[in-house]
C-alpha cells in the first residue's frame, strides 16, 4: 500500500505541470456547463425540468433494475471513452482533441449537476447527487485527467525525441497505462451498479 501510494505521489510530482493543465481544462469545461445552464431560455428550462421530473418518477416506479444490462452498457461506455483518449493521446495531432474531450467531460458533469440544482430543491438535490453521481465521479474524474496527462506525456516525449524506438516505447507505456485505467473504470462500474443502485433505492423515496 505504501509503495503504491509512493508511486502515485512520484508520478504526480513528476507530471505536476501536465496535471495542472488537464485540471484547468476540466474546470473550464465545468464553468461552461454552469454558464450554459444559466443562459437557457424558458422553453429549454421547462424541457430540462420535465426530463428530470420524469426520470425521478421512473426511478420511484421502477422495482427491478437489470444490473447485468447496466454493467454491460457502463463497461461499453468506459471502453469507448478510454479507447478514444488512448487513440487521440497516441498521435501528436490528437492532443487538441484530448483537451476537448476533457473539457467536454467537465461540461457534461457540470451541466447535469446544474440542471438537477435548477429543478430540485436542496434536500432532494443532495439525495439525487449522492445516490447517482458521487461514487462514480470520484473515480472517473481522476482517471480522465490521468489519461489526458498520459497523452500529453506521449506528445512531449515525441517532440523531444523523434526516434522510432522512442515513439514505440512511449506509445507502449501509454497503452499499458490506458489499460490500467480501463480496469479501474470497470471496477468503478461494478461499484456504481451494486452500491450506487442500493443507495439510490434508499434515497429515491425521499426525492
Amino acid at each position: 500500500m505504501k509503495r503504491r501510494n509512493s508511486i502515485i505521489k512520484t508520478h504526480i510530482e513528476n507530471n505536476l505541470r501536465e496535471y495542472a493543465i488537464a485540471s484547468t481544462i476540466f474546470i473550464i469545461g465545468i464553468l461552461f456547463g454552469v454558464i450554459f445552464i444559466n443562459n437557457l431560455n424558458d422553453t429549454q428550462n421547462n424541457e430540462i425540468g420535465n426530463y428530470i421530473s420524469t426520470s425521478v418518477e421512473n426511478l420511484k416506479e421502477s422495482q427491478d433494475i437489470n444490473q447485468l444490462l447496466f454493467i454491460k452498457e457502463t463497461i461499453k461506455e468506459n471502453l469507448t471513452f478510454v479507447t478514444l483518449l488512448w487513440l487521440m493521446g497516441s498521435t501528436v495531432i490528437g492532443l487538441l482533441l484530448v483537451y476537448i474531450i476533457v473539457a467536454f467531460k467537465g461540461f457534461c458533469l457540470s451541466y447535469t449537476i446544474s440542471a438537477i440544482f435548477h429543478v430540485l430543491n436542496n434536500g432532494k438535490t443532495i439525495a439525487m447527487l449522492v445516490s447517482t453521481m458521487l461514487l462514480k465521479n470520484i473515480i472517473v474524474i481522476p482517471c480522465t485527467i490521468a489519461l489526458a496527462v498520459s497523452g500529453m506525456k506521449v506528445y512531449k516525449s515525441i517532440m523531444q525525441d523523434r526516434r522510432r524506438e522512442n515513439i514505440k516505447l512511449e506509445i507502449l507505456r501509454h497503452t499499458c497505462f490506458s489499460t490500467f485505467i480501463l480496469i479501474v473504470l470497470i471496477l468503478s462500474s461494478l461499484i456504481e451498479v451494486y452500491l450506487s443502485q442500493l443507495i439510490l433505492k434508499c434515497c429515491v423515496k425521499y426525492i
